[in-house]
């Protein structure tokens, strides 16, 4: 091989090293999958449950939120009903029902994808407890994936509270997530929260281990 082969190739070589991306960090963050759930005003528990009634909880969440043990069931516009949807506390300020895409084409109802609290001009849903039923004249979501993170874990990334990244999760029948919004605040833990239909496409169970791309 002479010296032009060489020097060419050579410079082949260090052309294809320079352009080559470099690989970007990677974080961690365990999964939660969310189901299907609702918050309620007060005035709607007691629509739903009786007058003075308050919800107990079941089980402790982040960010001060709870699992209660009271449950109903959810209706949609063409009277098809999923039951058994828990209930989250404490009341809120306005009540919401969170579902999936499939949920949604289940019960008949046009639920927007949306962040958690941002209900205005979403889908009506109804409501049936044991002592009352509710007409949500909006309220129903598909909620939007997202990242809960505290302050110290944000810095340590890079992040703020309202950035959006990629992530990679699953295995064999896994999948690169975009527009994944993060969310910061002292109450949190780190944890990304998707839907059902998310784990099952993606194949990934409560407590698995995505990466962040950063």
């Amino acid at each position: 091989m002479d010296n032009n082969n060489v020097e060419m190739i050579t410079r082949a070589v260090l052309q294809a090293l320079n352009t080559q991306k470099v690989s970007k960090p990677k974080m961690t963050v365990p999964v939660g999958v969310s189901a299907r759930h609702i918050h309620l005003t007060q005035e709607d528990v007691e629509t739903l449950f009786g007058p003075g009634y308050k919800l107990t909880k079941k089980k402790d969440l982040m960010g001060g939120q709870f699992a209660a043990n009271e449950q109903c069931t959810i209706v949609g516009l063409k009277l098809r009903a999923i039951e058994n949807v828990r209930i989250l506390g404490p009341v809120r300020k306005a009540s919401q029902v969170e579902i999936s895409a499939t949920d949604a084409r289940t019960l008949g109802v046009n639920a927007p994808l949306r962040e958690s609290g941002d209900i205005k001009g979403s889908a009506p849903i109804a409501l049936v407890g044991p002592k009352g039923v509710l007409y949500l004249n909006e309220g129903c979501i598909v909620a939007a994936r997202h990242i809960h993170m505290t302050p110290e874990e944000a810095n340590a990334a890079g992040l703020k509270d309202g950035d959006y990244v990629s992530v990679k999760m699953g295995n064999e029948r896994g999948a690169v997530l975009d527009h994944v919004k993060i969310r910061v605040h002292p109450s949190f833990s780190l944890e990304m929260h998707i839907d059902t239909d998310e784990a099952n496409a993606c194949q990934v169970r409560q407590g698995d281990v995505a990466e962040i791309d950063i």
